[in-house]
C-alpha cells in the first residue's frame, strides 16, 4: 500500500513510546490519524503535534484530520465505539496498528491476588486487546470492502524468553503466532503482520534492566521502528509476517526459510515445481572433466591443467554427485593453487597433489549413494568445498546446500555474500547507526557487505577504483564512494569522517590496510577477509609487518579480527536463506561481472581476469555451455 494523503489509520497506544512515534510518522504523510490511548492528557498532546504535521496537506476539510478517543483497550465497548467514530469520520479503514502495551513488573509467583491489577492485566492489554483490536479492523475493512493493513506490535521477547518478564514475553508470542496465523485474510485484500523490535528507549523500556538493554546492544533508533513499520505497510507481498528489529542485524524476518522448512510441509504441486527442468542430458557420462592443481604456483595458468577423470558408480553411500552448472572465481584461488591452505598440516604440500580446484558451484543433482535421504536427481543445489572447477563433482551429502535454482545469483551468494552477511554479524559484531567502511566494494563480496550495512541503518563509505564501479556502489545505495583513481582515501576519511570508521570490512591489505587501521574510530572493528593486493606477484603471499599495531589498538580500544569462512560452516544455511530472502523481496541486488567466462578453459582467464581489478560484481564460469544462453533468473 502506498502511503499518501488521504488514507486513515487508527493506532492504539498511540499517546507515548512507539504508538506515538508512528502516529507522528503517518501524519507526516498526510495520513488521518485517530490516536486510541487511556492518557487523555498525552493523547490530547500527541493529537495536537500530528496535526500540525497533516494539516500541510489538508485544507478546508469539514472534519478533523487527527483525532483523539480515549479509551480502555481491555474494554470492548469503548475499544469498538473507537473503530466505528473512525469508520464514520473517514469513511472506512485503511491502516491500523495495535501499539497499547504494559510491562509485568511484580513477579507473578509472589502475587497473592488474583492477578486482575497485575499480570492478569498485562495478558488482558498485551494480548486479549490486540486480538480484540484485530477483530474489529478486519471487520472495518471487510465492511468498507477496501485493501487494508494491520500491524501488530510485538516485541523481540516474543521470539526468545525474556526472563525478567516472563508474563510480557508469553504476551508478545501469542501476538508473534496470532498473527503469523492470519495470513489467509491476504486473499481478502487484509494484510496482517507483526513489528519485533528489541528495546525501544520508551517509558516502557526505561524500567526494564539496563544491564539487559546493554547486553542486547543497546536502544534501537526509533528511526529504524518506523521504517520497518512502513516497510510492512507498502510491501504488498507482507501477510502473516514477522518482521524483527535489531540493533546487531538490523531489520530481518523471522523465521528463515530454513527454520520453516522444519515444520512446513510442501504440497507435492511445489515439490514437483522445485525440480528444475535444465536443456542438458542428465545421463551420467563414464568419465568427466576438471581442473585440477599439479604444480605449486601463485601463477594459476601455470599451476592447473584440466584433465579427464573416470566416473565411477555407483556412488559411496551417503554421497551425492552434482552436475555442475555455473563455478565461482574467487580472489583466493591463486592461495589454493600455491598451496597456502594446506602448509600447516604437517605434511609435504607435494605429496598432495593433484588437487582439485575451485571452492563453490552451483547445479542439478545427478546421482545419489546409498542412505541419501531428503534428496532428489534434478533438484538444485550448491556445494562449497574443492572441486568446482570440474563437470561433475562427487561430495558428501553433508556439503550440500539446497537453493531454489542454479543460477549465478545463487553463487554469488555462497563465498561472497556469506562471507559479507556471518563477517558483518559474527566478526565486526555490526549494529545499526554506524560509520561503516568497506573496501574493494565492487568486488563480489564488497557489493553484499554495503548493502547489508545499509539495510542495518548505517552510513556507508566504499572504496573502488573506477568510474563503473563508483557508478555501481551508488546504485547499491553506498552514502559516499571514494574512487581512489580521482581522490585520494586517506584525505577523504580524514576531512569527511574525522571520528573514524566504527567498522571496517577489509579485503585488500598492505597500504589499504595500513589507511583502514588508522581510520579506525575509538572502540572500531577493522575485520580482515582477505588482503588481495598480497595474493600474488614475484615472490608469492608475502607477511607484512605492523610495527607499532598493538599500542594503536590499545589506545583507542579498537579491534582487529581475522575471518575465515570454512570456521563458520555451521551458519552457512541460514545466512544462504536469509540472502536469498532479501534477493527474492528486492531488498539485495546481485551484480554479476557481464565477462563471460564458458567452459572449463576459461577458468585460468577468469581468475587472470578477477585480479586484473577490471571486474565488478562477482566473476562466473559457466561450465555448461547450453545453459549458459539461459537467462538467470531466481
Amino acid at each position: 500500500m502506498e502511503l499518501k494523503p488521504g488514507l486513515s489509520a487508527l493506532v492504539t497506544g498511540g499517546a507515548s513510546g512507539i504508538g506515538k512515534a508512528l502516529c507522528l510518522a503517518l501524519a507526516k504523510k498526510g495520513v488521518f490519524v485517530t490516536i486510541v490511548d487511556s492518557s487523555e492528557e498525552r493523547g490530547k498532546e500527541v493529537a495536537g503535534l500530528a496535526e500540525k504535521e497533516c494539516a500541510e496537506f489538508h485544507s478546508g476539510l469539514k472534519f478533523p484530520v487527527v483525532m483523539f478517543i480515549r479509551s480502555d483497550v481491555t474494554n470492548t465497548g469503548e475499544l469498538k465505539a473507537a473503530f466505528e467514530k473512525h469508520c464514520t469520520t473517514y469513511g472506512g479503514l485503511d491502516i491500523c496498528i495495535n501499539s497499547a502495551g504494559i510491562g509485568d513488573y511484580v513477579q507473578f509467583h509472589n502475587d497473592q491476588t488474583d492477578g486482575s491489577k497485575s499480570w492478569r492485566h498485562v495478558v488482558n492489554v498485551n494480548l486479549v486487546a490486540v486480538i480484540d483490536s484485530t477483530r474489529l479492523a478486519i471487520q472495518a475493512m471487510q465492511t468498507a470492502q477496501k485493501p487494508g493493513v494491520i500491524i501488530n506490535l510485538g516485541s523481540a521477547s516474543g521470539l526468545y524468553p525474556m526472563f525478567t518478564g516472563p508474563i510480557y514475553s508469553a504476551t508478545k508470542g501469542g501476538v508473534v503466532m496470532f498473527t503469523r496465523s492470519l495470513a489467509r485474510f491476504k486473499r481478502q485484500g487484509i494484510r496482517i503482520n507483526v513489528l519485533c523490535p528489541e528495546f525501544v528507549q520508551t517509558d516502557l523500556a526505561e524500567k526494564a534492566a539496563a544491564s539487559s538493554i546493554a547486553r542486547f546492544g543497546g536502544y534501537l533508533p526509533m528511526k529504524l521502528v518506523v521504517e520497518g513499520a512502513f516497510e510492512l505497510i507498502r510491501d504488498e507481498s507482507k501477510a502473516g509476517s514477522c518482521l524483527w528489529i535489531t540493533n546487531r542485524r538490523g531489520m530481518e524476518y523471522w523465521p528463515t526459510p530454513a527454520e520453516e522448512a522444519k515444520y512446513l510441509l510442501r504440497s507435492s504441486k511445489a515439490r514437483k515445481k522445485s525440480l528444475v527442468t535444465v536443456p542438458m542430458d542428465l545421463q551420467i557420462p563414464h568419465s568427466f572433466e576438471k581442473v585440477v592443481v599439479h604444480t605449486l604456483s601463485h601463477n594459476f595458468r601455470s599451476a592447473t591443467r584440466i584433465v579427464r577423470t573416470e566416473l565411477r558408480l555407483p556412488l559411496k553411500p551417503d554421497h551425492v554427485l552434482l552436475k555442475v552448472i555455473y563455478a565461482g572465481v574467487n580472489a583466493s584461488d591463486v592461495n589454493f593453487s600455491s598451496g597456502r591452505y594446506f602448509s600447516g598440516n604437517g605434511k609435504d604440500i607435494t605429496s598432495l597433489l593433484p588437487l582439485d580446484s575451485g571452492f563453490e558451484a552451483v547445479g542439478v543433482i545427478a546421482a545419489l549413494g546409498d542412505g541419501v535421504r531428503n534428496l532428489k536427481i534434478g533438484v538444485p543445489a550448491a556445494i562449497m568445498t574443492f572441486g568446482g572447477y570440474a563437470e561433475f563433482v562427487m561430495v558428501p551429502t553433508k556439503h550440500i546446500l539446497p537453493v531454489e535454482k542454479p543460477d549465478p545469483e545463487v553463487l554469488a551468494m555462497l563465498t561472497s555474500g556469506l562471507t559479507a552477511s556471518i563477517a558483518l554479524e559474527k566478526a565486526a559484531q555490526m549494529e545499526s547507526g554506524k560509520v561503516v567502511l568497506v573496501t574493494a566494494a565492487a568486488g563480489a563480496t564488497g557489493q553484499f557487505a554495503v548493502q547489508l550495512a545499509k539495510l542495518a541503518g548505517n552510513t556507508v563509505v566504499a572504496t573502488c577504483g573506477g568510474y563503473e564501479k563508483a557508478k555501481l556502489l551508488k546504485d547499491l545505495g553506498v552514502d559516499r564512494v571514494i574512487d581512489y583513481k580521482v581522490e585520494d582515501i586517506k584525505a577523504v576519511l580524514k576531512e569527511e569522517f574525522p571520528k573514524g570508521a566504527d567498522i571496517v570490512y577489509e579485503s585488500v591489505g598492505g597500504e589499504m590496510f595500513d589507511i583502514c587501521l588508522n581510520a579506525l574510530a575509538v572502540y572500531g572493528r577493522l575485520v580482515v577477509i582477505g588482503m588481495i593486493s598480497q595474493y600474488q606477484g614475484e615472490h608469492g603471499w608475502k607477511p607484512r609487518n605492523y610495527p607499532g599495531i598493538c599500542e594503536k589498538l590499545l589506545a583507542k580500544s579498537q579491534t582487529v579480527a581475522g575471518f575465515f569462512l570454512i570456521q563458520y560452516a555451521h551458519l552457512w544455511q541460514e545466512h544462504l536463506d536469509r540472502l536469498v530472502n532479501l534477493f527474492s523481496s528486492g531488498k539485495l541486488k546481485v551484480a554479476i561481472d557481464p565477462k563471460q567466462f564458458v567452459g572449463l578453459h576459461s577458468v585460468a582467464d577468469a581468475v587472470e581476469y578477477l585480479h586484473s581489478g577490471k571486474s565488478a560484481g562477482k566473476v562466473v564460469v559457466c561450465v555448461d555451455p547450453t545453459y549458459a544462453k539461459q537467462p538467470a533468473k531466481l
